[in-house]
């Protein structure tokens, strides 16, 4: 309780006017310790951003799982999520998302794509690092939802790199831990209680290698996007 309301003062005092550096590890530094709280380990492997040469211009893509993808993420990196529009209604971290700089887009409106994809492509030329989940819904882990392309869209049009993350929420003998889902029927208090019944949950984020700007600027949008969940797919395989 005493991190989440020193997070809507920060939220409320201090990020809107902070510089972006400093920002950003105000982020990771309250994600980590909120994910800390809830006793979850972020386990991290692969091509893991460097704190000390971060990128700039490039769009995250991951599969979705949990209300703590986002934050296990941001531990690592602070980014710019593209997140459904229902987020903003979470009691209070809806708010803490939403200070944070979040764009969100309303799937229920098609008119709405054209808005987002359009402020991501300024927000990628402006230097910023934007996160997507493109299934565009949550699921328990042991599946996923194909990949929506619209939104690649933003990323090939702003030249900006891509970057693939993949998600698991392992169990200590290899299978796959759904009680930590945010998925289905289950509420974000039922998911949050579920984690903190267990005894130290693990997310495992494996970051993949980025495709080049140049790389991105030639490709399909639609080929594109197979690929990227071609390649997070294969990884998550058993």
């Amino acid at each position: 309780m005493a991190h989440t309301l020193l997070g809507l003062t920060l939220a409320t005092a201090v990020l809107p006017l902070s510089r972006k550096p400093y920002r950003s590890r105000l982020i990771q530094w309250w994600c980590k310790n909120l994910l800390a709280a809830f006793n979850l380990r972020v386990s991290s492997h692969g091509y893991i951003p460097a704190p000390n040469a971060q990128p700039t211009t490039t769009m995250f893509v991951a599969n979705h799982i949990s209300w703590s993808d986002i934050h296990a993420i941001n531990s690592i990196i602070a980014l710019r999520f593209i997140a459904k529009s229902e987020i903003k209604n979470w009691p209070v971290f809806g708010y803490l998302v939403s200070r944070a700089n979040t764009l969100f887009i309303d799937r229920s409106k098609k008119r709405d794509a054209k808005r987002t994809i359009d402020v991501a492509i300024q927000s990628l030329q402006a230097g910023d690092n934007l996160c997507l989940f493109p299934e565009g819904t949550t699921t328990d882990g042991t599946t996923m939802q194909p990949f929506k392309s619209s939104l690649i869209q933003a990323a090939i049009e702003a030249k900006a790199s891509i970057w693939p993350v993949a998600i698991r929420y392992p169990h200590p003998n290899g299978g796959v831990n759904v009680n930590v889902a945010y998925a289905g029927e289950t509420t974000l208090m039922e998911s949050m209680q579920n984690i903190l019944a267990q005894k130290q949950p693990v997310i495992e984020l494996h970051f993949l290698p980025p495709i080049a700007a140049e790389v991105v600027a030639k490709q399909d949008r639609r080929e594109l996007t197979l690929h990227i969940e071609t390649l997070i797919r294969q990884h998550l395989a058993p």
